[in-house]
């Protein structure tokens, strides 16, 4: 009796750990659909519109994600996503040297064709140790104006939603969360800009098309890197550019070396950083970024 008592308890565990527990999330024991982006802000709104239902990922990239030239397992990683998605205007150029292609793919800015901006001069100049390179075509920077960024997301909304269909009422709700926070950041960014009343500026490096056409800045722009040290025909160039542009005010893409802002600073030009955060950041996000972009511009004022 004992024996048999044994052998049908011993039945009844092996039943209980064959049937999943009855409380158990069906999306848990299912493979989340992957989705991979091309720069960080795109990586951002598509995690913040898939919420836990997606695995939005975007690759390790060392520099400019822009100038990025993927290996073997970055491309494994891009032919292997149930969607990829894109900033489009011309910014992933290494697309030329793949064969990746199909309805996987989603380019952000193809619905906003008409407002981009083309770059109308195009010069080759150093870009540190990526060597030689030309900014020609269309200006790609898109996400700094909350504008094109809000439709970039709307994009990936129904991107999301056609991967996923059941959940594209949470997708909408985040992507509405989403929506006001990039209507915030464009007030907050108007606010900021309206302080230069005018007052010509110069950028290090021509990424801010969209962000000076949305807030009627009146710029021009250099071809300098932040931790490269200008030769003397770069401070000759740019003597030159402040006689005919009068700024006092020089953005830059990341912090200058202490010598070359000390060097403008005697020369009456301020310098800032203006982080456009192509790539992933050490700390904070999106909002984080453009916010202490923000708060560093009014400081000066």
């Amino acid at each position: 009796m004992k024996k048999i008592l044994i052998i049908l308890l011993m039945a009844s565990l092996m039943a209980c750990t064959d049937k999943a527990p009855d409380n158990q999330d069906a999306s848990d024991t299912q493979t989340r659909p992957v989705v991979v982006t091309s720069n960080y802000p795109l990586y951002f709104f598509a995690s913040q519109i898939a919420g836990d239902q997606i695995d939005v990922r975007f690759p390790s990239i060392d520099g400019d994600p822009a100038m990025w030239v993927p290996d073997g397992d970055d491309l494994a990683m891009l032919q292997g996503a149930d969607l990829l998605i894109l900033n489009g205007a011309g910014y992933e150029s290494w697309l030329a040297f793949t064969s990746l292609q199909g309805d996987n793919i989603l380019d952000t800015t193809a619905t906003v064709e008409t407002m981009l901006l083309p770059i109308e001069e195009a010069t080759v100049h150093q870009h540190g140790p990526q060597g030689e390179h030309s900014h020609e075509g269309t200006a790609f920077t898109t996400w700094l104006d909350p504008k094109l960024a809000t439709e970039q997301a709307r994009t990936i909304l129904q991107g999301l939603s056609n991967l996923k269909p059941d959940q594209s009422g949470l997708f909408n709700a985040n992507f509405t969360a989403l929506e006001q926070g990039l209507y915030e950041l464009d007030r907050s960014l108007a606010r900021a800009f309206a302080a230069l009343d005018g007052q010509p500026v110069i950028y290090s490096h021509p990424v801010y098309q969209y962000l000076q056409r949305r807030y009627n800045i009146n710029g021009r722009s250099l071809h300098w890197e932040p931790d490269v040290e200008p030769g003397t025909r770069d401070w000759i160039d740019l003597g030159n550019l402040v006689r005919q542009h009068p700024a006092k005010l020089m953005i830059w893409e990341g912090e200058p070396t202490v010598s070359v802002r000390e060097k403008l600073t005697q020369m009456g030009v301020r310098s800032v950083v203006f982080s456009p955060a192509g790539n992933q950041p050490g700390e904070g996000d999106y909002f984080e970024i453009m916010n202490d972009n923000i708060a560093e511009f009014m400081a000066l004022f």
